[in-house]
């Protein structure tokens, strides 16, 4: 048996030595350069809560319609986060890294100069493609740049706490911009960013593209999923204002079931899905992905709905958010750190259980939130508990969807993981948006002399409750789906899991 890492092949019984010695000795720099695109990435699908208010109030966005520049951004990323992670694998992983790069860069570009609510929303979901395409591709280069073993789940643990802390350090990033030069500096950052990617990929990146004897796509897989996703976030998102019974929301419902078929039964029968349908034999992958699907709701959902209470309610400035917000990044780091390092030890059902556990405790501390609140009395100690949750469920996850997992295979598996967190980050910001417009819309109909702050803070209340439901929900497919050990269970279902070549 052989274990690979690009074009290297060690034995298995090789010393450490060996084994060192035959390693890119470039490879660090290569997880620092594809981690600060995948910073980026994770950063810019943040970074917009901190502005929405802003961003409201200058380009004019409905309550119902300012969503979508967080969910234009989710669909298209999840939509076609499998194909990125396909044409990466077959055309080459450093051309397409460098492919996403130029998309995501030029979209910054265009959403800095954004003059309306639809130019706004366009640039974000070009954004969210060229984010689809680097991020299946850095995390598959990852795969085959580190062999299975202690430095692959270091090189992860690093990916996944980028991915946390890039998610939360958003804020502290975004206050000072939002409240200095403007919103539109949140996008207009990236461009020296993605400048300096493009220039070093060359230089640190090697050409590598997984052994395939038919190169086959499939677009039609891409159409129907991405549709799918679209149909039911915008279904959900106008229900409150049409009604949940209304032939419009069932139709669109209906019409988002049937999409989502035709998808599964495309896949069924191209030669070259785009998402194997046999995946899901593997029930920690089904596990791993249902996990990530109520991480990214939370972690996008609650963030979206916090900003609005503080900025809306609280009458906070966008500066003084983003800086009290500073204790997230830190319990989000403090989490990823721990599970990095305890997950491979006790398991990974033991360590997503807590992480959800922890966010769905955070949530609940949000739905005390008051008119009058305060930033210790309301929100402190909420970030405290929801913080660590974050990081501890996203380092899990990302593990446990990639172990075991075979050279030709790792595009797929890492384009899977991450299209879970987009679609989770969609439908979640989706879900707590309606409840949020909905309940405040209830409250102010049957309190007519209520102040106009009660029904926002009454609407904010159920949807932080929102994000509780979802988190519970899982810690049980933690708990039902996740196996008790590391990387054992796909390790037994998949013996071929180290080589093509045995």
């Amino acid at each position: 048996m052989t274990i690979t890492s690009g074009p290297i092949e060690i034995a298995s019984g090789a010393g450490e030595a060996d084994l060192e010695s035959a390693l890119d000795p470039r490879r660090w720099y290569v997880l620092a350069l594809l981690c600060g695109g995948f910073f980026m990435v994770i950063l810019d699908a943040a970074i917009v809560t901190v502005a929405l208010p802003s961003i409201q109030r200058n380009l004019g966005f409905s309550e119902e319609g300012l969503q979508w520049v967080v969910s234009a951004y989710a669909l298209t990323f999840a939509g076609l986060l499998l194909l990125g992670g396909r044409a990466a694998d077959l055309l080459g992983r450093r051309r397409v890294f460098m492919v996403g790069i130029v998309f995501f860069t030029a979209a910054s570009l265009l959403c800095g100069l954004a003059w309306s609510p639809a130019a706004l929303v366009g640039a974000r979901a070009v954004q969210g493609i060229g984010a689809a395409i680097m991020t299946p591709t850095a995390l598959s280069i990852i795969m085959n740049t580190f062999p299975e073993g202690s430095e692959r789940n270091k090189a992860l643990g690093i990916w996944g706490s980028l991915g946390g802390v890039g998610a939360t350090a958003a804020w502290l990033i975004g206050g000072p911009l939002v409240s200095g030069p403007g919103w539109q500096w949140i996008f207009f950052i990236n461009i020296p960013l993605g400048v300096a990617a493009l220039v070093l990929s060359p230089l640190l990146l090697t050409e590598s593209r997984a052994g395939a004897a038919v190169r086959s796509f499939d677009p039609i897989g891409a159409v129907t999923i991405t549709g799918a996703l679209a149909v039911l976030v915008y279904s959900v998102v106008e229900a409150p204002s049409h009604g949940w019974t209304s032939t419009r929301t069932i139709g669109g419902i209906v019409i988002a079931s049937a999409l989502l078929l035709a998808f599964v039964l495309v896949e069924r029968s191209h030669r070259s899905p785009l998402l194997p349908l046999g995946v899901f034999r593997r029930r920690s992958i089904i596990g791993a992905n249902t996990v990530m699907i109520c991480l990214g709701a939370c972690m996008y959902g609650l963030p979206f709905i916090l900003t609005l209470y503080t900025q809306q309610v609280l009458d906070y400035s966008p500066l003084k958010f983003g800086v009290t917000s500073i204790v997230f990044p830190l319990s989000a780091a403090a989490g990823s750190m721990c599970g990095q390092l305890i997950v491979l030890r006790a398991g990974f059902r033991p360590v997503a259980v807590s992480g959800m556990a922890l966010m769905a405790a955070g949530a609940i501390v949000f739905t005390h939130v008051s008119v009058g609140g305060s930033y210790f009395g309301d929100i402190f100690f909420g970030l405290v508990v929801f913080g660590p949750g974050v990081g501890l469920a996203f380092v899990t996850a990302s593990i446990a969807a990639l172990a075991g997992i075979r050279e030709e295979e790792s595009g797929l598996a890492s384009g899977l993981s991450n299209t879970a967190l987009q679609i989770g980050a969609a439908v979640g910001t989706a879900i707590v948006a309606t409840v949020s417009v909905t309940r405040t819309r209830d409250f102010v109909a049957a309190n007519p002399h209520a102040a106009p702050l009660a029904g926002l803070n009454h609407g904010f209340q159920s949807a932080f409750f929102a994000c509780a439901l979802i988190a519970a929900v899982g810690v049980v497919a933690s708990l039902t789906l996740l196996g008790r050990h590391g990387v054992q269970p796909d390790a037994q279902l998949e013996p071929a899991a180290a080589t093509a070549g045995d």
